[in-house]
């Protein structure tokens, strides 16, 4: 469990690995937190959206005169009066990969449940709502797709597309036929990740002021540099015509990744008017609209050899991308497939990725974007062949894991792991969980009739690539500034970049002031994405202080403003092993206890290091075990809040026992690797092994996510009785 560390701030250098406690903490837990909904400058309207309530139709509008007339109205927009709009980006990752162009709002036809029709501003949110739900909508129904196999096989859902696949991309290196050939096991899995809610504490929002034709917007996104050169490209502004300012943030998780069209039409909106203009969604809406992660089924088939090693493997990786698109996008299924064959060795592979248009809400980014499929796929398929072969699960990962000595090691996907020692990871937490007496447990509780597991999971993350900034100041009174392209959305920044720059100064981290998230008062930056702010973010502002220190001192402030690219992209890993039970009359899953060894390289503070383990587990957890987003044939959401979608409590965390155990990397000058992600990497697939091996004497050998206790009672009912689930 997390215990508090005591404040290390007022110790003597070095600051880099000390547990200081957060500076974040205290305003917030007093209260005083400034977030979007706290943001109400004089003479504030609000705004509302009206929005679809089927998934695939063509619509007519019949009363925007009756809702401009309404009391305390300012301003309806609908599709057609911001029709001269240019479309938001998609980063092209792949070769082939076509933007969206969904209009801010629909405009003839709309292509899911909660897609914005009309705007509307007045005097106050109950006004703005209440106009909003006046809107009268003809609907005519179009057949609708929600899932990405029926997708594939449908009429186009875009206008100006041929069919309905956004991006594919094949990768094939080595002989996969002979591979097949010399197998003494060939193993199978499919397995559907459904999609899932970000879930943050704070839903979307923006404020918007246009004065002095200048565009201020407020907005909780995670890379509010890049939203406002996008925000002025789409609305036809220069980029120092817009200024971006992210407050407070309660929660992301790549959920606030990327602008949507509520942000973009919410900032159109404001150059007509006088006066500020503000829009906070609400948790329906939220359920309805934002976007969502995951959504990706893979179908994989690995080769091995007698011995356990990893011959060949093929795996198809199909995802669903809603019908819009995110910056991100291509992200997930980049990810999921780059990833393979994750930590093993393995010469021959052959990978296909596909994402395809669907009737939902857009899916984009969640922490993890693709690891955790990736994640999934291999573990199922070590134990699968472990079981097949008579091998050990443990044994069988050590016959394939990269050996340390082999580091950096270049993937069959070409992707250049830069450090680490999976075999050291897996051994040092088999030690720590003492896996012999874990078994010997396993046994003992087994034979008393209890359906009991363990789940390994050896994992890999990539950190990201590209690059940061960092502005430092030095001021005459000594005292730095510390400005970081970068941006915070609960993560400890201003701690870590703190420790960063007092350690690099010779200065206490008391005497560094931290800014971020102001596209006017820091340097522009990419922001916080991929497990990048540490590794990307971090070595800006080392690289910045080195070279303010080599500076010296004067009666006037000094700055240096250093833009660091990543040489390479730091690759984080580790090890999570969980103990579960199964109740066999009711399917519910109770994780007893998980432990966990992770290198994510130099560890800046080890108390934001393990905030970030448990809370990125807790959320592997809800995807493993509760989360999912469902529609039904018509593509209505079913489970649109949160008496219908599940999220962890905190009496469904295990106790974590987990340990730091870092290798050096040559990624980045302050050697870190990313940990924000490790969480939702390393919960779901060490959970999934460890139901399976539960059920495994009852004969049940597959399971999808979430493992609901419905979904795994229906398995262990087909598994012992023959009977189909329901």
């Amino acid at each position: 469990m997390l215990r508090p560390a005591h404040d290390a701030s007022t110790a003597p250098p070095p600051w880099l690995g000390r547990a200081c406690t957060r500076r974040e903490d205290d305003a917030l837990l007093r209260g005083q937190g400034r977030y979007l909904a706290d943001l109400a400058p004089p003479g504030c309207l609000h705004a509302a959206f009206a929005r679809s309530s089927m998934a695939h139709a063509c619509i007519a509008l019949a009363n925007l005169a009756h809702l401009r007339a309404m009391p305390g109205v300012r301003l309806v927009l609908a599709g057609d009066d911001l029709q001269t709009l240019g479309h938001l980006a998609i980063n092209p990752l792949f070769p082939n990969v076509r933007a969206f162009d969904t209009p801010a709002l629909a405009r003839g036809r709309v292509l899911c449940v909660g897609m914005p029709i009309v705007l509307v501003v007045a005097d106050t949110a109950a006004q703005a709502r209440d106009a909003a739900e006046a809107l009268a909508v003809d609907y005519m129904a179009l057949p609708a797709c929600t899932m990405a196999e029926d997708a594939l096989a449908a009429a186009a859902l875009l206008d100006g597309w041929a069919d309905n696949t956004a991006f594919t991309q094949r990768h094939q290196a080595g002989d996969l036929a002979q591979a097949r050939a010399q197998a003494a096991a060939e193993v199978q899995l499919r397995i559907a990740c459904p999609p899932v809610a970000p879930m943050a504490l704070e839903p979307r929002g923006l404020l918007a002021h246009w004065q002095d034709r200048r565009l201020t917007v407020w907005t909780p996104l995670q890379s509010p540099h890049r939203a406002r050169l996008e925000l002025a490209r789409v609305l036809g502004l220069a980029p120092e015509q817009v200024r971006t300012i992210a407050p407070d943030v309660g929660g992301a998780f790549g959920g606030k990744a990327s602008l949507g069209p509520e942000e973009v039409a919410l900032a159109a909106c404001a150059l007509q008017l006088d006066a500020p203009v503000r829009w906070v969604a609400t948790r329906e809406e939220d359920f309805l609209s934002a976007p969502q992660g995951r959504a990706g089924h893979i179908a994989a088939q690995a080769f091995f050899a007698a011995d356990g090693a990893l011959l060949g493997l093929q795996a198809e990786l199909l995802y669903a991308l809603g019908c819009r698109s995110t910056w991100s996008t291509p992200v997930p299924a980049l990810n999921a497939a780059r990833m393979l064959p994750g930590p093993y060795r393995c010469a021959a592979i052959d990978t296909v990725a596909r994402g395809v248009v669907t009737n939902t809400a857009a899916v984009g980014i969640y922490r993890g974007a693709g690891r955790p499929e990736a994640a999934l796929v291999m573990e199922g398929l070590m134990d699968a062949a472990a079981r097949r072969l008579g091998l050990d699960p443990v044994a069988i990962r050590l016959r394939n894991a990269v050996p340390a000595s082999a580091m950096p090691w270049t993937t069959p996907t070409g992707q250049r792991l830069d450090s680490g020692d999976y075999a050291g990871l897996l051994a040092a937490a088999s030690l720590l969980c003492d896996l012999p007496a874990l078994r010997a447990e396993q046994a003992r509780r087994g034979a008393a009739g209890e359906c009991v597991g363990i789940g390994i999971n050896l994992y890999v993350e990539p950190c990201g690539t590209g690059w940061e900034s960092a502005r430092l100041t030095r001021w005459p009174d000594g005292r730095v500034t510390v400005a970081s392209g970068s941006s915070t959305q609960g993560q400890g920044h201003a701690t870590a970049f703190a420790q960063i720059a007092a350690d690099a100064l010779g200065l206490a981290p008391s005497a560094i002031d931290v800014v971020e998230g102001d596209s006017d008062l820091a340097p522009a930056g990419i922001g916080a994405l991929a497990s990048r702010s540490m590794a990307i973010g971090g070595s800006a502002v080392l690289r910045s202080a080195q070279a303010l220190r080599a500076l010296p001192g004067a009666d006037q402030p000094v700055s240096v403003e250093t833009v660091h690219t990543a040489q390479a992209e730091a690759w984080s890993a580790g090890c999570c092993i969980v103990l579960a039970s199964v109740d066999r009359a009711t399917g519910a899953v109770r994780t007893e206890r998980a432990f966990w060894v992770d290198d994510a390289g130099t560890v800046v503070n080890p108390l934001l290091f393990a905030g970030q383990m448990h809370g990125g587990f807790a959320q592997g957890l809800g995807q493993a075990l509760m989360e999912r987003m469902h529609y039904d044939d018509q593509g209505q959401l079913l489970t649109g809040s949160l008496m219908d979608y599940a999220v962890p409590r905190a009496d469904d965390l295990p106790e974590l026992v987990y340990q730091s155990r870092p290798s050096t990397t040559d990624a980045n000058p302050l050697g870190a690797k990313g940990v924000g992600e490790s969480g939702a990497i390393a919960a779901p697939a060490a959970l999934r092994g460890a139901v399976l091996d539960a059920l495994a004497p009852l004969g049940v050998t597959h399971l999808d996510l979430p493992m609901t206790p419905a979904s795994v009672w229906q398995a262990i009912q087909h598994a012992t009785t023959g009977d189909t689930p329901c």
